[in-house]
């Protein structure tokens, strides 16, 4: 047998390699089948997205703590830091309509007060007489330019929740007594919400009407509500049926445990009203008009909390101001108390309120001012 030669050798490997090749490939159909010894392989699943579930919507302002404080930071961007709605809205990540919804909540709920701070001499230089003559630590003085009632019981009240607002702002725990009225319930309508849960407001009048209702100007009830602070009502009518009656009332352990707290007080919050036709006693039906003419023929030109007192400032013996069931103050005061009135019909109530010496500060009108100067 011949040898064959180097070339034909390789060529001859070449081409039965080649032929093993194709006889052990695969039929077609069969490239995937598992071996016996291979275990077989699930196919692999493209990852979808998650579905966002039914429940899970774009972020809202649903709760109202949330939307309170989204509001705020609305409220900031457009009136402090100057940015449009529609920048709000890019920084909150918001609608336009919905940057403009929370600007408005905002100032629904007292979170935005404009206020203007110019010093007028006239009232600052009154501010300073009424102090020097009737002994006040503090005084206010807001500007009347032939304005109507309502404007001054507005200015009254702005300028009367600035001056609430320095006592309730301390984080010390402070015990507030605080009466009732229209004045002192407009003061605390300009006031905006306060975290203080560690103050104490205590009712200095009876919580409830001669008709068994509530008393509509119970203002430590909205103080307690404006600051989480807790509420301690007078468990009494603000007018007994009889001095006898009054007698049970006052002696009542709730009545002594509010008024022991009273005399603990830091601060006094007291409005100032006149007795005559339709004075606040009579329009508000806690008195009759004859207890009304009772009490002007005893001398009395002026009430606060229920108590009569006449153009001196002495407190008036009468048959109505007997019943009455308010908590008592201390003339000259022993601790910070505020008065707030004004308004003509308010200014003889006032100025026998100064005589009497019964206020440590006081907040009110330009007129009002000037006649308690010149009495």
């Amino acid at each position: 047998m011949k040898c064959l030669g180097w070339e034909k050798l390789l060529s001859l490997v070449t081409f039965f390699a080649a032929a093993k090749k194709v006889t052990t490939a695969p039929h077609r159909g069969e490239a995937n089948k598992p071996t016996r010894n291979q275990v077989p392989r699930k196919p692999k699943r493209t990852p979808r997205k998650k579905q966002k579930q039914k429940n899970q919507t774009k972020p809202t302002v649903a709760k109202s703590t949330e939307k309170l404080d989204l509001a705020t930071r609305a409220a900031w961007l457009y009136y402090v830091a100057g940015n449009t709605q529609n920048e709000i809205a890019e920084k909150l990540q918001i609608s336009r309509p919905v940057a403009q919804r929370l600007v408005a909540f905002a100032v629904e709920k007292n979170l935005i007060r404009v206020r203007v701070d110019h010093r007028i001499a006239d009232c600052l230089s009154l501010a300073k007489a009424l102090s020097d003559r009737y002994g006040l630590a503090m005084c206010e003085v807001v500007p009347i330019d032939g304005d109507a009632p309502e404007q001054i019981d507005r200015k009254l009240a702005v300028a009367g929740a600035q001056v609430m607002e320095r006592y309730l702002l301390d984080e010390k725990p402070l015990v507030v007594s605080i009466g009732s009225g229209r004045t002192l319930k407009a003061c605390v309508a300009q006031i905006g919400q306060i975290d203080r849960p560690q103050h104490r407001f205590v009712s200095m009048v009876g919580a409830i009407a001669q008709d068994g209702s509530s008393n509509r100007y119970d203002v430590a009830q909205q103080l307690s509500e404006k600051t989480g602070g807790k509420h301690f009502m007078l468990p009494a009518p603000l007018m007994a049926d009889s001095v006898a009656e009054r007698a049970q009332w006052v002696n009542h352990r709730l009545y002594r445990i509010v008024d022991e707290l009273a005399h603990r007080a830091d601060v006094a919050f007291v409005g100032i009203g006149n007795v005559g036709v339709n004075c606040p006693l009579h329009e508000d039906g806690f008195i009759t008009r004859a207890e009304v003419d009772e009490l002007v023929s005893a001398g009395a030109v002026a009430e606060w909390l229920g108590l009569p007192i006449d153009a001196n400032g002495r407190r008036v013996q009468s048959k109505t101001g007997a019943r009455a069931t308010s908590l008592a103050l201390d003339s000259p005061p022993k601790r910070p108390t505020i008065g707030f009135a004004g308004g003509q019909r308010k200014r003889d109530a006032l100025i026998a309120a100064l005589n009497g010496q019964w206020l440590s500060g006081l907040v009110t009108d330009e007129l009002c001012a000037k006649a308690a100067l010149e009495a």
